[in-house]
């Protein structure tokens, strides 16, 4: 039976509880933190809210994200995925698919639901 204690899994996801300082909707799947801020950005949320490492279900650890409601758009387009990124060292943390794709306009707000990121646990 394999096995990894809690912490392990809690040491990398506590990174982004502590480090991410920005997250920005992308109408495309960035792959490092200049197009995750810049290239495909269309829109920003600092001073994020992103919880303490808990238990995942069915296994492992993960964190939340907290419902933003006043993010800023910055540019049109269809906004398709999040990134997750510490602007203190430039560094793209996390990125994934947004629960469904929306329109964007430039001069708005966006919101986002609360959602999670989590490791599973040893299969």
């Amino acid at each position: 039976m394999s096995y990894i204690n809690p912490r392990v899994l809690d040491e990398g996801l506590t990174v982004l509880d502590t480090e991410a300082t920005r997250l920005d909707i992308c109408d495309t799947e960035p792959s490092d933190y200049t197009e995750a801020t810049d290239t495909y950005s269309l829109g920003n949320k600092t001073s994020l809210s992103i919880g303490s490492p808990a238990d995942r279900s069915p296994s492992g650890r993960q964190v939340t994200v907290a419902q933003i409601t006043d993010g800023t758009i910055d540019a049109d387009g269809t906004a398709a995925f999040y990134a997750i990124s510490d602007t203190a060292n430039s560094r793209l943390l996390a990125v994934g698919d947004l629960s469904s794709s929306q329109a964007v306009t430039t001069g708005n707000q966006f919101n986002l639901a609360a959602f999670n990121i989590g490791m599973p646990g040893p299969a």
